[in-house]
């Protein structure tokens, strides 16, 4: 790499486009160590949302062909639909550029392997972008169980409940496609409770042996509106509105996971629990800032707010108690990132870790089919 800025590619630029683009404004001010980076090219289909989108994100260039923009630009961040995340992913990496791609990796185990392997083949960075493991309690509740604060782990319990399509008659997307998004609930949901379970506690318990599954769709078919609000046609869901899984891991520890797209009063609730035999640790993404924390000798939790400046990455943003939110979670995401594409160090979560986390989703997908506990192959 040069001292000149970082040329950014990004494909996509609905939801995820808009947090990463929000993430790149803020690197200058609150991350000033970060890499020089120049918002390059953004890629869509639709040329006149394209341009608004780039305007407001700060994009210089626009293009329409993912190939073509490969050509102009140093770094690639994949934010796509599932299934456009492997071509795309891979041309970038055979091509020596380094790719940020949404979760999860891919539709399929078997595009999920192909990516896995480019990335091992080039010799830059590729991550998953996980985004929920830069979140600062999330931090130091890793280095709690590092430490030994819990003692042997023993359980891990994982949820994440969203309500926005608990209305039958909620407009179909891609995301309720098998072909376009891989799964529902499980893949879209379910793929960071496994990968925040898989940071957490994956060195202590040796990884995921075996697990039971449950998918469930609750509506078949949702409609396609017009322009004008009316509904056009109606289209098959062909994925899970909700799962369920229990897991057991190498060591003899398990876990408890599940998801709803239809959970009724629930917006964004991601939680995870770890019980040891010393102490627990329980994180909600609804009060990101707080860890609840039940120490060896303790008779109950006590809520710890992780905002010190000697947490982790709060001293890049403001005094003790004056908390961050979501979109901040990006931001250092972000910067990780750029950080190990400016080095030319490695970056975790890497596509080695997206495809560990396929391996358990596409295990889930087995058990929910055979009906029966099966083996992560």
């Amino acid at each position: 790499m040069t001292d000149e800025p970082l040329k950014i590619g990004v494909l996509g630029y609905r939801f995820m486009g808009k947090a990463h683009a929000n993430a790149m404004a803020r690197l200058p001010m609150f991350f000033p160590d970060a890499p020089d980076i120049e918002r390059h090219t953004l890629v869509g289909r639709d040329e006149a949302a394209l341009a608004d989108a780039a305007d407001r994100f700060g994009f210089s260039h626009t293009a329409t062909d993912w190939e073509a923009a490969l050509d102009e630009v140093e770094v690639f961040y994949n934010l796509g639909p599932n299934h456009v995340h492997a071509e795309p992913s891979i041309a970038a990496l055979e091509a020596g550029i380094p790719v940020l791609c949404e979760k999860p990796l891919a539709p399929t185990i078997a595009e999920a392997a192909a990516m896995r392997d480019a990335a091992a083949a080039a010799d830059v960075p590729a991550g998953t972008a996980f985004n929920y493991r830069f979140v600062p309690a999330i931090r130091y509740a890793k280095g709690l169980i590092e430490d030994g604060e819990l003692g042997e782990i023993r359980q891990v319990r994982g949820r994440y409940l969203q309500d926005w399509l608990v209305d039958p008659e909620a407009p179909w997307a891609w995301r309720m496609d098998a072909e376009m998004a891989g799964s529902g609930a499980l893949g879209d949901l379910g793929a960071h409770t496994i990968d925040l379970a898989n940071f957490l506690v994956g060195d202590a318990v040796g990884g995921i042996d075996r697990v039971s599954g449950q998918l469930t769709t609750f509506v078949d078919e949702r409609p396609v509106y017009d322009d004008e609000g009316e509904i056009e046609e109606y289209r098959d869901v062909t994925v899970d509105d909700a799962y369920s899984a229990q897991v057991a891991y190498k060591s003899g520890a398990t876990g408890t996971f599940e998801a709803s797209r239809v959970a009724e009063g629930h917006k964004n609730d991601h939680t995870i629990a770890v019980h040891g035999t010393k102490g627990s640790l329980k994180f909600s993404l609804e009060r990101l800032n707080e860890l609840e924390v039940l120490r060896e000798g303790n008779r109950g939790y006590e809520t710890v707010l992780v905002t010190e400046e000697s947490d982790p990455y709060v001293d890049r943003w403001w005094p003790p108690g004056h908390v961050i939110g979501w979109e901040h979670t990006f931001v250092h995401e972000n910067y990780e990132f750029l950080s190990a594409v400016a080095e030319g160090s490695s970056f975790e979560p890497s596509f080695e870790d997206g495809y560990e986390v396929q391996r358990a989703l596409a295990a889930i997908e087995r058990a929910d089919e055979r009906g029966e506990w099966v083996a992560v192959e």
